[in-house]
């Protein structure tokens, strides 16, 4: 909510020079690019995981060291077997599915997460800090929320998802921790600032917004658990709204 107008104010600035900064929208650019590459990233992550595991079906790594297990198709098999077999299949494609979001989800929010870290750490503005370091807290409770979510539908085993729990957890502070280190040489308004972090802003922003459109509430909202239900749809786009709806609050203060 505040990444994108972020990006926006930071390359329109009168620091920067007319060309090509005035002369050429490169924040709604940027955004697109980055919601193009995401796309292809997520699309051919798909394709080479259900590649590698064809003849394979994927099971939670709750216990044990074998994470693949084989699904022989018998071309005489009972009917019984045959409709288990085709379930099995199905349930381990769509846990590919959420293992693959879950990762590009965790690189984009470890990469949003540093950003704002470090203009958080570099900032000299004393009034604004405590009102933004209120806003930063449920921010990030509320991405972090999101992330948990798509780690369990991952059903990773412990480490992997004590592992990227524990990334999330330390990007904002190393963002601040280096913002921190230098506050001294780091200004602002600075040309190279503005353009590093507004760049960085508005791939990070077309990211997210691919990610929590398509992956995420396109996902949910096509699947068949809403679709199943009109009163359950409504119930969903009533609480995307309220969340909606808190996050620009806050995005006042981020």
């Amino acid at each position: 909510m505040h990444v994108l107008p972020d990006s926006f104010d930071m390359l329109s600035s009168s620091c920067l020079k007319d060309n090509p900064w005035h002369k050429f929208p490169f924040t709604g650019f940027v955004a697109m690019l980055s919601a193009i590459i995401t796309l292809m990233i997520d699309s051919m992550a798909t394709s080479l995981y259900s590649k590698k595991h064809k003849t394979a079906l994927v099971l939670p790594e709750s216990g044990g060291d074998q994470e693949m297990a084989v699904v022989e198709a018998a071309a005489h098999s009972h009917f019984h077997g045959h409709h288990h077999g085709s379930k099995l299949e199905v349930e381990g494609s769509q846990l590919l599915r959420y293992r693959v979001i879950a990762m590009v989800l965790e690189l984009g929010i470890i990469v949003h997460s540093v950003v704002i870290g470090l203009s958080l750490g570099a900032s000299n503005n004393t009034c604004s800090i405590k009102g933004l370091v209120a806003a930063l807290c449920f921010h990030q409770m509320f991405e972090g929320m999101g992330l948990g979510g798509c780690i369990l539908q991952a059903e990773y085993k412990f480490v992997k998802k004590a592992a990227m729990a524990f990334f999330f957890s330390v990007t904002t502070p190393f963002g601040i921790a280096l913002g921190l280190a230098l506050a001294s040489s780091y200004k602002e308004n600075s040309s190279r600032a503005l353009i590093t972090v507004g760049l960085l802003n508005a791939s990070s922003a077309g990211l997210l917004i691919y990610m929590a459109l398509v992956d995420l509430l396109a996902a949910d909202f096509m699947g068949p658990k809403l679709q199943g239900s009109v009163k359950l749809q409504i119930k969903s786009y009533v609480a995307v709204l309220l969340g909606a709806g808190g996050m620009s609050l806050m995005a006042k203060w981020a």
